[in-house]
């Protein structure tokens, strides 16, 4: 049996003047003091409250969570391959050159594997270049920059390894003098552009990270006060009603309640495997790739140290100082138990970087003693104990912990945008759920002052 109860104010419209009396402007203020003070204004304005900040959680939860879901899907579909494919692009330029000066060292007719290896080099170089390229907005002038030069250089560079190779064929000796343009071009030249644009791409990344990283707390905190907000409109109306419960303002408590949990659990877990990303995917990353790009330049140096018959030491002290930097590298990433992704391959690369260092060593010491030929052979043979083997094995070991480490980071963050899935459009619909329960709520009180 529903049983009336009369309210504690008054309706409005009992306060009823006589006509003398509403006259004065102190008796229209009276009035309208009254009117504000009165219980319909009051549950007016309390649903006017509720619904501005049941409007505003909604707009800021989807939002934030449809810009951080986006923000991970540009990272998996253009920003991190980006950054794989300049630093492929580098690996393709440098073994393109370490492969056409082992040609000039092998001396007359290169060795078909050799050739075979340049060619290869030079394609995925192109091939890269335009994967680099893909995408690219206005703001991108300076990796815009540096592809246009890679590609207005590349046809340059392997003009000049065709010539001096057509001239060291036929045992001319001005075929070093184009050798020697060509390597100079692509030391100075297009690998900087080339490492530049990785450096960038590592950056992108990194910056892309860090903003996804943050759980959106300001979505989180406008949704705990909006629920706060909730349970005291409902005590009041419970109290100003004498009735204990109010079924539309629980069910507005309930669905807001819902989406903030939802949105906290979603939120901490999405930043959870974002970090993941960085810590066991991105930043050990970033460390096998710079090892890569040493070892090729230690190649490179290595190569050109023999091609030149260098008697500074300049090409010797590039060689020692990247493979030292190389196996702190590796000793770095051996000694953290956590990463797991790549670590047998870092087992690996450390055992083919020591070999390399006593194969270079002996190839320097025949340099020394003026065997030319016995420093050659060591250099680029293709012996299983000298350079050539100890760097192919040391660069398909890095290769693979590059890839080890890149799966993992684009598998965390997919898992961080899967976590995020659906949550902005529900978020909507649950905020929609909880706006008309306040306002099924407020109906009937409202309704007992008519």
């Amino acid at each position: 049996m529903d049983v009336r109860i009369t309210p504690p104010f008054a309706p409005v419209e009992s306060h009823i003047r006589d006509d003398a009396d509403t006259d004065t402007p102190d008796a229209r203020f009276d009035d309208a003091r009254a009117l504000l003070r009165s219980t319909p204004v009051r549950l007016v304005v309390l649903g006017v409250v509720l619904t501005v900040l049941l409007v505003a959680s909604a707009a800021v939860s989807a939002t934030m969570v449809s810009g951080r879901q986006a923000t991970h899907d540009r990272l998996l579909a253009s920003i991190e391959p980006l950054a794989s494919a300049a630093q492929n692009l580098y690996s393709a330029l440098s073994v393109a050159d370490a492969a056409a000066v082992t040609g000039f060292i092998s001396g007359g007719l290169e060795p078909e594997a050799v050739r075979s290896r340049y060619i290869r080099a030079t394609n995925e170089a192109a091939e890269y270049l335009v994967i680099a390229a893909t995408g690219l907005t206005d703001a991108d002038r300076e990796t815009a920059h540096n592809l246009t030069e890679i590609g207005r250089l590349l046809p340059v560079y392997t003009g000049l390894i065709e010539t001096a190779r057509t001239n060291n064929r036929t045992g001319h000796p001005v075929g070093a003098a184009y050798l020697g343009e060509a390597s100079h071009l692509m030391q100075t030249e297009l690998l900087p552009a080339a490492q530049e644009l990785h450096t960038r791409g590592v950056a992108a990344v990194e910056d892309t990270q860090r903003d996804a990283v943050r759980p959106p707390w300001l979505a989180i905190g406008l949704l705990l006060v909006t629920v706060a907000a909730l349970c005291v409109a409902h005590a009041v109306v419970s109290r100003r009603s004498r009735r204990t419960l109010n079924p539309g303002i629980l069910v507005a408590i309930g669905a807001t309640g819902a989406l903030l949990c939802w949105l906290l659990v979603a939120g901490l877990a999405s930043s959870s495997a974002t970090e993941r990303a960085i810590e066991r995917g991105a930043a050990p990353l970033a460390d096998l790739t710079e090892g890569r790009i040493l070892a090729q330049q230690s190649r490179t140096a290595e190569t050109l140290l023999i091609a030149r018959r260098d008697t500074t030491g300049a090409y010797d002290d590039t060689f020692e100082t990247n493979m030292a930097r190389l196996g702190n590298i590796l000793d770095e990433y051996g000694r953290d138990s956590a990463l797991e992704a790549g670590a047998e391959a870092v087992e690996t690369a450390r055992s083919a970087h020591d070999a390399w260092i006593n194969s270079h060593a002996r190839m320097v010491d025949a340099l020394v003693r003026g065997d030319y030929a016995a420093a050659s052979v060591l250099a680029v043979g293709a012996g299983p104990g000298e350079s050539t083997a100890r760097f192919v094995a040391l660069d398909a070991a890095l290769t693979e912990g590059i890839d080890d480490t890149r799966t993992e980071l684009r598998d965390n963050e997919f898992r961080a945008s899967r976590t995020l899935a659906g949550l902005a459009p529900m978020s909507v619909v649950l905020l929609t759920v909880a706006l008309v329960g306040v306002w099924v709520g407020l109906r009937p009180r409202l309704k007992e002052y008519q």
